[in-house]
């Protein structure tokens, strides 16, 4: 059974026109193509100069490492958190993922997660 902790500071997802504004610390993630720049950030450490912002973001995070060779992690949750109509943002790090819900579904999506046997 996978465990996954809801983590405690409200998150924004967002769009800058570049990193000068904003402080490299805490929880944060950077996304960068050849035709954005995002940033998934605490808000209260959100940088001014975003185009583009969407607030009252929480994320839980699947504890442990994830091996590379394990497949249908992500794909399971988001299948029970659609069930649910709970949206999702996912981000993945070296180690493990990241499911962020907007937070007035975060209660809905804990519960359908339970329900499907995961641990909290």
């Amino acid at each position: 059974m996978l465990t996954l902790q809801i983590l405690p500071q409200p998150l924004t997802v967002c769009k800058v026109s570049d990193l000068s504004g904003f402080a490299m610390a805490g929880l944060y993630f950077i996304g960068q193509t050849d035709s954005e720049l995002s940033l998934v950030c605490e808000t209260d450490k959100t940088p001014t100069n975003t185009t583009a912002r969407e607030d009252g973001w929480r994320a839980m995070r699947i504890v442990g490492q994830l091996d590379f060779s394990l497949t249908g992690i992500l794909s399971g949750i988001a299948a029970v958190l659609a069930d649910a109509q709970v949206g999702i943002f996912a981000v993945s790090t070296y180690d493990t993922d990241y499911i962020l819900v907007k937070q007035e579904n975060r209660d809905r999506a804990v519960e359908a997660l339970k329900a499907a046997g995961y641990g909290f």
